[in-house]
């Protein structure tokens, strides 16, 4: 039964807001600063030409315009096809935070924020910002947890955060009902902006300096040109581009489709509360901070003397605007709305009127029930597409007001410099593919969009949408007896259980259910021999009359003779990683290309650019999905394997880093002496419908040697005792190949001029300011995961890249990138976790030596090879 004050709410009739088909005012749903400012006239002049074409008139597009224009570009046109902030834009609460649970996010907030705080004095133009900070209330211990777990992520950026004690809450918040409050994560400068009076200064701004903001225009046909430029359409003419950006918010499908590309998004509706005014809240002296109750799923702000609050509702009673995906958005709409639903919010309704009891007397004035666009892990795609020449997106904002100014910065560094300014896989647009389809996209859309407030946990899985079409051929064989993780589509095994132990996934901040049997995968590994399924690696066959001279000026290391392998790197023009690869020559002029899951699309994107860019003759085929991977590790591998084929496989005949075709009982696989567990290995590439067969046939074949499974989970601990890099870890766009640890595949001396090379060069001779480390500590339960803040003489002064527990010395290990002073063997340093800081100490790399080091210094010292 609803409370009395639910009741009211409900039964109060809605305000004339423009509804669907209404034509609507361009300014705020909250009728805030927005309506003092009208919108700007269009622009009436129009050009044939643009060396950048922004297609969309949002607070994002606006913003790319504005970075672009600033930063010098000559031509940049803005084409909306109805009136700025169409969309989702006008309609949105505006909330501004410099808090995400991500690393490099953070910094986009952080650019937005700093930008709104000038973006008034700098244009003239109101924008309506408010910066009260903003509380985050936890309720229960785990989200406490949660609290101190995003603190040490937070330590070594610019971000200020604090956690903070109930009495510090309640004077900050006086209208709180404090009986659960434990604690609360505290961000000065948090607050609230006015969507429209934003966009209108952004727009003022880009104007300012010199970009055409053209609507309404809309866009009705993109044809790429065979020199990579594009022919834009629309009523009023073409235009040609150098290139094009799709900022087109919920249209943004469509505007895909005349590119070819099938964008994974979809509309979902997000509905807040505005009410009247409170006099408990007209009464406070300052604004309250805004409010984020996050086991009531809802946040919660000041609007004048009244109070605003929208909640996330969950997975299954959250509404997708789904036609709009199947039919496409309905002509003509963009300042409507749909019909308001609070029976759908009820249960947030009821929970923040008993977080704060006021809102039990409240009225309603607004119900606000809007579109925003979800892709289906809820962050927004940010940069150029692979696959389609000069088409960049910025699209998918779930969260598009305080994405919109870092975003703008982001991207149009990138556009002008040739290289992101810093890492952001996690937006890159290519971690999609064909394996997306719309059927998975809503499915992960749902689960997001309810999963907004939960508990975020390391190592989470969410499970929605799973498996997709791209499981490798062992998924059946395997899904009964491992915990699966989710990487580009593909199910790979994390860990494996055996009977009678607790199979089911069990997120922690400590230790979990994983924890003894990756123990025992790792025994398995160094005492006997254990298989473990590699399939997800992103996959390239290169060859042609170019291939080397392309090869030669991607990668800082080599190129590999025939018939063997290296690890390479490709830089950017700045001397970044921007990849790594490992590069196996197969027959002359041909090679086998290998990346992480995660990067396959974000690699062969960079790859086909220059190839294009230089007029290199060459042919490029990704193989990703044609192939599967089986690795096999440990001291008996070459004893199991040499069971099932006539190659020698002796250390003489088949060395470390070389390649061969082969069969392995009758199963064709080229086979590479590789293994990212530091141990005796091969990586076997074969067919993927081969890859049950080859299990199988492998699996038996070791029965005498106790053979076994392994997964990702067991490897990682390996390789980081083995002092292993990881991409995307200790090495990404942040990081130079130098401090980084790399040099020994970097050469600097060999005569192609690769990118980045000049810039090493630089670099090299400017000298390093930090170092990576390899650090041990002793724990009490919990092991370093990557992104903790290291602290020395009670300041921050780097962070962990990664992290695990060593099997083999039974305490914690991680990489650290520290100041170089502080690099040097013995040194102490204290690692943070979950609000206790241990002591570490940099350790002489690697823990355990790799095989072929073992194997080199047992010949030296003349004992025979085992």
């Amino acid at each position: 039964m609803l409370r009395s004050g639910a009741q009211r709410l409900r039964g109060l009739p809605l305000p004339s807001l423009p509804l669907r088909g209404s034509p609507g005012r361009p300014r705020s749903a909250c009728g805030r600063q927005g309506e003092e400012n009208p919108p700007l006239s269009a622009e009436t002049r129009w050009k044939d030409r643009a060396e950048t074409v922004i297609i969309g008139g949002g607070c994002v597009g606006v913003s790319l315009a504005y970075h672009l224009a600033k930063a010098g570009m000559k031509d940049v046109v803005l084409l909306e096809k109805s009136e700025l902030t169409a969309g989702s834009t006008w309609h949105a609460a505006g909330l501004t935070t410099y808090f995400h649970p991500g690393i490099n996010l953070k910094k986009i907030h952080y650019a937005s924020i700093k930008l709104y705080e000038q973006l008034e004095e700098e244009t003239g133009q109101v924008v309506g910002f408010h910066q009260p900070g903003s509380i985050r209330i936890a309720t229960t211990p785990v989200r406490v947890d949660e609290f101190k777990y995003q603190m040490t992520r937070t330590g070594w950026h610019a971000t200020e955060q604090y956690i903070i004690g109930p009495e510090k809450i309640q004077e900050m918040f006086p209208l709180l009902n404090m009986n659960k409050i434990l604690a609360g994560l505290y961000n000065p400068g948090d607050g609230h902006i006015d969507p429209y009076s934003l966009t209108m200064a952004l727009a003022a701004g880009a104007r300012k300096y010199g970009a055409l903001l053209k609507y309404p225009a809309p866009v009705t046909s993109l044809k790429p040109r065979s020199d990579g430029t594009w022919d834009v359409e629309t009523p009023e003419g073409s235009m040609r581009a150098k290139r094009i950006v799709n900022t087109a918010g919920f249209w943004a499908r469509e505007v895909g489709k005349m590119v070819g590309l099938e964008h994974p998004l979809i509309p979902v509706q997000h509905q807040y509360v505005v009410t009247s005014t409170i006099p408990e809240v007209k009464a406070l002296k300052r604004e309250l901070p805004v409010l984020r109750d996050l086991e009531g799923s809802y946040y919660l702000r000041q609007e004048r003397d009244g109070l605003l609050f929208g909640p996330y509702e969950s997975q299954e009673k959250m509404k997708v605007q789904d036609t709009w995906v199947t039919n496409g958005v309905p002509p003509g709409f963009g300042k409507e709305l749909f019909e308001s639903d609070l029976d759908r919010i009820m249960e947030h309704v009821e929970a923040a009127m008993e977080m704060v009891p006021v809102l039990k007397k409240a009225d309603i004035i607004n119900i606000v029930n809007g579109p925003i666009t979800y892709s289906p892990d809820i962050l927004p795609m940010v940069g150029p597409h692979q696959g389609v020449r000069n088409y960049w997106v910025a699209i998918g904002f779930g969260y598009g007001i305080i994405h919109a100014g870092g975003v703008g910065k982001y991207l149009s560094d990138w556009i002008l410099h040739g290289e992101p300014p810093f890492d952001l896989i996690e937006l890159d647009p290519n971690r999609y593919g064909k394996w997306t389809t719309t059927q998975y996209t809503e499915a992960k859309a749902r689960e997001s969009y309810g999963f907004n407030n939960i508990v975020g946990y390391p190592k989470e899985e969410r499970f929605a949408g799973r498996p997709t079409q791209r499981v490798s051929g062992l998924y059946k064989t395997l899904e009964s007896k491992c915990s699966m993780g989710f990487h580009a589509g593909w199910e790979q095994p994390h860990w494996f259980y055996k009977p009678g132990q607790d199979t089911q996934y069990r997120p922690s901040f400590c230790r979990t259910n994983w924890f003894e049997p990756v123990g025992s995968e790792y025994k398995q590994v160094m005492q006997k021999v254990g298989v473990i399924d590699l399939s997800p690696f992103g996959k390239f066959n290169i060859k042609g009359q170019d291939s080397v001279r392309l090869l030669d000026h991607l990668f800082a290391n080599v190129i590999p003779k025939v018939g063997f392998t290296n690890i390479s790197h490709m830089l950017t023009p700045k001397g970044r990683v921007y990849a790594e690869l490992t590069v196996s020559h197969q027959t002359p002029g041909e090679f086998l290309l290998i990346t992480g899951s995660g990067s396959e699309l974000h690699d062969l994107r960079w790859i086909e650019e220059e190839a294009v860019n230089g007029g290199y003759d060459v042919e490029i085929k990704n193989i990703t999905d044609e192939l599967g991977v089986l690795g096999i590790a440990g001291p008996h591998a070459r004893k199991v394997l040499q069971k099932l084929t006539t190659e020698d496989l002796s250390d003489e005949v088949f060395k470390f880093l070389q390649t061969k075709s082969l069969k392995v009982s009758n199963i064709p696989v080229t086979a590479i002496r590789i293994s990212y567990t530091g141990e005796l290995g091969w990586e076997l590439y074969h067919r993927r419908e081969d890859s049950a067969a080859l299990y199988d046939i492998i699996m038996n074949a070791g029965q005498e040697e106790g053979i076994d499974n392994f997964g990702t989970y067991a490897m990682n601990a390996l390789r980081l005792e083995k002092a292993f890099r990881a991409w995307g870890s200790e090495m990404n766009c942040d990081t130079n190949p130098l401090e980084a640890g790399l040099e020994y595949f970097i050469k600097l001396n060999k005569p192609a001029d690769f990118i980045g090379k000049q810039a090493l060069k630089q670099i090299k001779a400017k000298g390093l300011k930090r170092r990576l480390v390899c650090l041990t500590l002793a724990t009490d339960d919990i092991d370093p995961e990557g992104n903790e803040s290291i602290w020395y003489d009670g300041k921050v002064v780097g962070n962990t890249t990664s992290g695990s527990y060593s099997y083999s010395i039974q305490k914690s290990l991680a990489f650290a990138y520290v100041p170089v002073e502080l690099s040097k063997v013995g040194q102490q340093v204290e690692v943070e976790l979950l609000g206790k800081n241990y002591t570490a100490s940099v350790i002489q790399e690697p823990l355990v030596l790799t095989e072929p080091t073992r194997n080199r210094l047992r010949k030296k010292s003349g004992k025979d090879d085992i």
